[in-house]
């Protein structure tokens, strides 16, 4: 795996033009790896950098918005999957009156773009086009000026590697990889780096840079996660970054059914968790200004 990653790691890849705002994606093929929690807490921490945050949920199971407390989301039209359909021409018997501004819908400093099971038909739906499909959501973002709006655009992704995985790849700056330690991740993110190669292969769009793998889920008590841990770590090779690993603690799972991101909880026994989330947005953000200066 190690062999054809040195592209993704910031090396041997044309420089990104300079733009004001990042897309930010979480992937994983692997489900029950927490990248929904991951989006939702990183996106607080950079929104409490003082950074403007858009989150776009891009997962059909529509868990992040469900986080930012949006139900129910595809009945009045007011989601992803509509707007994504009224950006293709060719598509204009779908088109139904909605601007990405009508959609929005606003969780603190937060706004969101949420989804909706509609989503899940986005692959057949677009299947005739013309057009590159891979691009729908890059072009979308780009069509509606999105990176000027906003500094960090937050996308979750769904558990697969089907064509919604490959326009959130096609339309990221960077991306993050939470996995849990254990042999079925190793797995999962050896296919994950082979779609990166086939869209670097294809040269419809520049691969985003990898910024971090997660660790996620961690039980201490399992000697068998640390050495599957070290194992995956070692694969990935020493240009890539792996955090500090998130433990399996009961605080993720009540911010969670609180629907609270761990910043709004004062207990101490959060500030380990919102350390974490600081540094992820510290990854970020240093990239992004590294990313300015180049």
């Amino acid at each position: 795996m190690e062999e054809f990653m040195g592209i993704f790691f910031n090396k041997n890849k044309e420089k990104r033009p300079t733009g004001k705002g990042k897309v930010i994606s979480f992937l994983n093929q692997k489900g029950g790896v927490g990248k929904t929690t991951m989006a939702f807490n990183t996106a607080h921490a950079l929104s409490m950098n003082g950074a403007k945050v858009l989150c776009i949920d891009m997962d059909p199971q529509a868990n992040l918005s469900y986080l930012f407390g949006i139900e129910n989301s595809t009945e009045d039209g007011r989601s992803i999957f509509q707007l994504l359909i009224n950006s293709i021409r060719e598509l204009s018997p779908l088109h139904r009156a909605a601007l990405w501004t009508d959609c929005i819908c606003k969780e603190g400093k937060i706004d969101i773009l949420p989804a909706g099971q509609d989503l899940s038909g986005f692959e057949l739906t677009v299947a005739g086009i013309s057009g590159p499909r891979q691009l729908i959501l890059k072009k979308f973002i780009e069509m509606n000026a999105l990176k000027t709006v906003y500094d960090y655009i937050v996308i979750d992704g769904p558990p697969t590697l089907g064509l919604l995985v490959v326009n959130i790849l096609c339309a990221s700056d960077g991306a993050l990889v939470p996995f849990r330690p254990d042999e079925f991740s190793y797995k999962g993110l050896t296919h994950f780096y082979k779609v990166l190669e086939d869209i670097n292969d294809m040269e419809i769009s520049n691969t985003p840079d990898v910024l971090a793998h997660i660790p996620n889920l961690m039980d201490s008590r399992r000697k068998q996660e640390s050495e599957d841990l070290d194992m995956i770590a070692e694969h990935l090779g020493e240009d890539a970054v792996v955090v500090e690993p998130f433990m399996n603690k009961a605080q993720l799972v009540k911010g969670q059914s609180q629907k609270k991101s761990v910043f709004e909880f004062n207990s101490k026994e959060f500030l380990p968790l919102q350390n974490q989330f600081s540094e992820i947005a510290k990854i970020i953000t240093d990239w992004k200004e590294q990313g300015q200066y180049e």
